[in-house]
């Protein structure tokens, strides 16, 4: 399966967050690293744009081989038809470059849900019960296809899903729902106190180097309401 991470460099509220370091490794390096650790993923592609304010962030991919693909700017949703028609894939996942404890065990369970049956999405945030940073939403290529014209408003180009959740009734979709609703809960990097709290946590989880980060095992160590994010 292909996973589609989106990041840029020009975030309103934490610009260049994406090459900002946690212990030794950017915040694309540390989300990479834990998509990668999927069962069932086969491609990660890192979507950013050819806008000179990316360039760092293309680099960087250069230099860490890790596969990227520049597109537009504001209209991200050209991104990932791009890269899925240039792949010629069936579906792919799209993950958030602001999610540096992103769960690969949480990506793989929403894969074999999609892969259960004929889905056009399966996505966990309709509605939301895992924390922020822990979003997984897989998409059916030619459902995507079929849609990208009628995705008109600037929200739908930049969200990218937001067309798809605003129209449910017109798709087969497959909510993933936890037990337990940690929907206030924030484990995703959007501010200085969240890289701050990120490079905390990672500097008391280094014995793990190399082994999944199961998200609520963080949550009930590391996190109170405190992180609570409206």
């Amino acid at each position: 399966m292909l996973v589609i991470i989106q990041a840029r460099m020009s975030s309103r509220r934490l610009p260049g967050k994406v090459l900002m370091k946690i212990q030794g490794k950017t915040l694309i390096e540390r989300v990479v690293e834990g998509v990668s650790r999927s069962k069932y993923v086969t491609k990660i592609i890192v979507a950013t744009s050819k806008h000179k304010t990316d360039l760092p962030l293309r680099k960087l991919c250069l230099k860490k081989k890790i596969n990227y693909y520049a597109g537009s700017l504001h209209n991200v949703a050209s991104r990932f038809y791009e890269i899925s028609k240039n792949l010629n894939v069936k579906s792919f996942v799209r993950i958030c470059a602001d999610s540096p404890f992103i769960d690969p065990n949480l990506i793989d369970k929403c894969l074999i849900k999609f892969n259960s049956k004929s889905y056009d999405i399966v996505t966990n945030l309709l509605p939301r019960t895992f924390p922020k940073g822990q979003s997984v939403e897989i998409i059916k290529s030619s459902v995507f296809k079929k849609n990208l014209p009628k995705m008109k408003k600037k929200v739908h180009l930049e969200h990218v899903t937001t067309f798809f959740y605003e129209n449910k009734n017109n798709f087969k979709i497959k909510n993933i729902k936890n037990s337990e609703n940690y929907s206030k809960f924030n484990m995703c990097v959007d501010t200085a106190n969240d890289i701050s709290q990120a490079r905390s946590i990672y500097e008391k989880i280094s014995h793990l180097h190399n082994k999944k980060i199961d998200w609520k095992k963080i949550i009930k160590k590391f996190y109170n309401k405190k992180n609570f994010r409206k």
